[in-house]
Parts: C-alpha cells; structure tokens; sequence
C-alpha cells in the first residue's frame, strides 16, 4: 500500500478551496458565435474535485465565496446536489459571482472568464482559520486560485505552510496570469505541496520543452511526496519518492475535454484515501476522467459501478485494451 502524505492525513473531509462559476456552454456544441442557445451550468476546478470525489463516497466539503445573487444560488445548489457539503460557502453582498462562457471550436475549447472583482477573489489567508477548513483531513488547492488576486495568493501560500496536508493541481490558466509570472510561482507552490498534479504539456509550457517526460518533471519538481505526471491520452505516472508508477489511459469517446484533469485528481485521490495502490489509484484517476470527457460539461456521470471493479481488478494487458 502507499504511505500517506508526511503531513498525516487526518479524520475529516477533503476540504476544497476555491471559485465556482456559472458557466454558458452553447447547445448543441459549436462555436459560441453562432450559438443560438446556451445550457446553464456551474465550473470551477476546485468543486468539480470535489463533486467527483462525492460521486467516490468520500466525505468532501467545497469552501469559497459566491455573491448574493441568482448564480450564487445556482452554484451552490448544484455544488450540494452531488453531495458536497457547501456550508463553509460564504455570500459576499458587494461582490458577483464569477462567469465563464466556453467557446468550443476546432482546435479546442476557448473559455472567456467574466470573474474580476468575483467575491471568491476576495478571499484569504483568514479563511483559513474558518472551523470549515481546520476541521479537514485535506486540503485541496490549484494554480488557479493562486492567479486569482494576491489575497488569494497568499490564501494558498499560508495553506503550504500549515499544519494540514494539501493536494495541489498546477491547473495552469494562462489568461490569469501577468507575464512571466506563473512558472516561477506555480513551480515554488507545487514544491511545497504533500501530493501534486500537473499535465506533461502544462509543465512544458510553463518550464519548458527540454522537459521530455515524467522523469524530468519529478526532477523539477523532488520535494512533494507524490508528484502525478498527466500524459494526455497515452497515460499517467505517479512518483512516490523515487519510486514510478505508470498506466495508460482508456480509450474514449471525446466529447469535450474541460474538467478531465480535475476529474482525474478527484479519482486519484478516491483511491489514495482508500488505501489502494498508487496503479490502482491512477486507474481510478484515469475511469473517473472518462466520465468528463464524455460530456459538454465539467461533471459527467461515473461508469456503473460493476465496470469500475471489472477494469480496476483487470490485468494490465486486458486494461490496456480497454475503452470506456
């Protein structure tokens, strides 16, 4: 079995910090301008980990900051509705609540974010020591919070220094940051951090195309104790201290990409918490990503359980053939 994190993981929840949006995504799927009609949703890194990881059964809370109007109230109800606990969910009275729009097109999705001034940018450092976050057996945070505001900024750089365990997705968004200033702080942050995710393009893009492969990241990045390495369609490797882990990923149908690496994170962690093994953990990381990628939005229904345990118990020849 994998050993947890150096900052023992404790009796609690996973704990996940960070902006939920309403999100406009033209139906049926096509360019946003020529869209006649679009489908009302919620996205946001942070809760879709945490509405995955309610699909696992794991006991997970969504923390952040919605304005006291009609999409705060969306966002919150269909957080809740997946089973997520949202009641260390604050509503800011001045501030909106984020919007985003996605614009899907033939080279991939754009998304346009309508979220300066959010009240989830008004968040930090003190949210901390709100009883909703202290109460976690993890924390859970990405890059994407780092670029949000300096209050939030430093909201994730006083979590690296608590006492709590803390997962932390790169989630790299480029339209967040000024220039020049996301690989070094990004870089510094997932160093810092118990149990990191990031894609082998999103860290080539951000440290650089001499990074050939997982090896190199981990070499990059030596301090977390497990450091998972997303390959895109070909698979993903787990570093636990000097020791790798790789498992290809499934085939499947793709619909829209957006909100398969957090569904990946939320697996991943599943099968951490259960004490499973880290190839066993990526499988479940890989199975429960299968589930965005086959939808327009961010959260798509997991396989049944049966073919959960049939592919989780399979050889690793009859996994890497499989499809979902």
């Amino acid at each position: 079995m994998t050993a947890l994190p150096e900052r023992t993981l404790a009796a609690g929840p996973v704990v996940c910090v960070g902006e939920t949006m309403v999100a406009l995504v033209p139906e049926p799927v096509g360019a946003l301008a020529l869209a006649e009609r679009c489908a009302v949703g919620v996205a946001g890194a942070e809760s879709n980990v945490a509405m995955y990881l309610a699909d696992h059964a794991v006991p997970v809370r969504w923390v952040s900051a919605v304005g006291a109007d009609p999409f705060g109230e969306r966002v919150r109800r269909e957080v809740a509705a997946c089973g997520v606990d949202v009641s260390g969910v604050r509503v800011d009275p001045e501030r909106p609540t984020g919007l985003l729009v996605k614009d899907p097109g033939p080279d991939g999705t754009g998304v346009r974010y309508y979220r300066s001034g959010s009240a989830a940018a008004a968040l930090g450092p003190g949210l901390l020591a709100d009883e909703a976050v202290r109460t976690a057996g993890l924390l859970h945070l990405t890059g994407v919070t780092a670029a949000l505001s300096p209050s939030c900024r430093a909201l994730v750089e006083e979590a690296l220094r608590g006492p709590l365990p803390v997962s932390f997705d790169v989630n790299h968004r480029p339209a967040l940051w000024p220039p020049d200033t996301a690989p070094g702080v990004l870089r510094a942050l997932a160093d810092r951090a118990d149990i990191v995710f990031v894609g082998l393009d999103e860290a080539q893009r951000l440290w650089g195309s001499a990074l050939s492969g997982a090896e190199d990241v981990r070499a990059l990045l030596p301090r977390p104790r497990l450091l998972v390495v997303k390959d895109g369609a070909t698979g993903a490797t787990a570093f636990d201290g000097g020791a790798a882990y790789t498992v290809p990923a499934l085939r499947t149908h793709v619909v829209e990409p957006v909100g398969a690496g957090d569904a990946f994170a939320a697996g991943f962690l599943a099968g951490l918490l259960r004490g499973q093994s880290l190839t066993t953990a990526l499988r479940l990381g890989h199975l429960t990503a299968g589930a965005a990628l086959r939808v327009t939005g961010d959260h798509g229904p997991l396989p049944d359980p049966a073919r959960i345990a049939e592919l989780l118990a399979a050889s690793d020849e009859r996994w890497s053939g499989a499809s979902v």
